[in-house]
């Protein structure tokens, strides 16, 4: 090994340690591993971006064995009109916004996917659905990654300043972030409150990768590519079963401190490792049509679903 990677991978893994304790915050790990990845300091690329997706699908299904089925099924009703109201606007306006910016009709449906439920899965899920060239996923990802690192950051001081509660702003981040690692730890940062509730309201948006995959590959056809079908998101039916453990065991609500503790860290964790993903050549890829587009719906979405729950009726805000 050379003296050059040597420094290297003691820098990476300093820094992934420092990063991904108690002392240190969500927005501080993807601070970091984006430095590391545009200074050209990360290292193992496709290990981290395949630990970091199973990192955050384990810390999900941690998650359920603090809530109990009874409450978490109370509160994915009452919030499934913001999730289906929410999901139809950001796809009508992001493939308007396409056609507008004539984004490549691809690069347009990935990012609309994106934004419209879970960020980088949504975009590998439909994706794969559609048959979608790597390169077109890639500008989709990065568009949206670097929207969802501006939204880990500003979100939390924008909540705090209109004094949102922590179930107003927990609803607020489950719509308003991509990825399920920055919803968690923006909210995180808010509140135990906000924490739950912001995973409860991007579940109910990540079961809708499997329809909208669906019906994405019959819309948007490439041959034999566009056939395949789409992977069901079996993490969801995990945290279902961990809520249901819960519930049967009420002597879990014990640890309900640890399992809180432990998926912060590893949700921080995940995020370092998915900020280090950004490198020098992902940014040339992301052309401006694609960024405006993505930043022009993310910002739709994100101020009306705002105004919707901070303006909206008691239903929405008693989650």
């Amino acid at each position: 090994m050379s003296l050059e990677r040597a420094w290297k991978l003691t820098l990476f893994f300093v820094v992934l340690i420092a990063v991904s304790g108690p002392w240190s915050r969500a927005d501080v790990a993807l601070v970091a591993g984006i430095a590391l990845g545009l200074w050209g300091l990360a290292c193992f690329p496709s290990q981290s971006k395949f630990t970091s997706k199973w990192l955050i699908q384990a810390c999900v299904v941690a998650l359920g064995l603090r809530l109990d089925l009874r409450v978490l099924a109370d509160s994915a009703v009452a919030g499934l009109a913001l999730a289906v109201g929410t999901i139809v606007g950001a796809v009508v306006v992001g493939l308007l916004l396409g056609k507008l910016l004539k984004t490549s009709r691809e690069v347009s449906v990935l990012i609309t996917s994106g934004t419209a439920i879970c960020g980088g899965s949504a975009i590998v899920a439909i994706g794969t659905s559609i048959g979608a060239a790597s390169s077109n996923m890639a500008v989709a990802t990065g568009a949206i990654f670097i929207l969802n690192a501006i939204g880990l950051w500003t979100l939390p001081s924008i909540g705090h300043s209109l004094g949102l509660t922590q179930v107003q702003f927990g609803e607020w981040a489950g719509v308003a972030l991509h990825d399920i690692a920055s919803v968690g730890g923006a909210a995180k940062s808010y509140g135990a409150v906000a924490f739950d509730t912001a995973n409860i309201v991007k579940l109910t948006r990540v079961i809708w990768i499997f329809p909208l995959a669906l019906l994405a590959a019959r819309l948007v056809s490439r041959g034999a590519a566009a056939t395949k079908r789409p992977v069901f998101p079996w993490f969801i039916l995990c945290f279902l079963i961990a809520s249901a453990l819960r519930t049967s065991f009420p002597a879990l609500k014990e640890q309900e401190e640890l399992i809180l503790s432990g998926s912060g860290m590893g949700f921080q964790l995940a995020l370092f490792l998915i900020g280090s993903g950004l490198s020098m050549h992902v940014l040339k890829q992301v052309g401006w049509r694609a960024l405006v587009q993505a930043a022009a719906l993310w910002i739709a979405l994100a101020a009306g679903s705002l105004a919707v729950i901070y303006f909206g009726t008691p239903r929405l805000n008693a989650l």
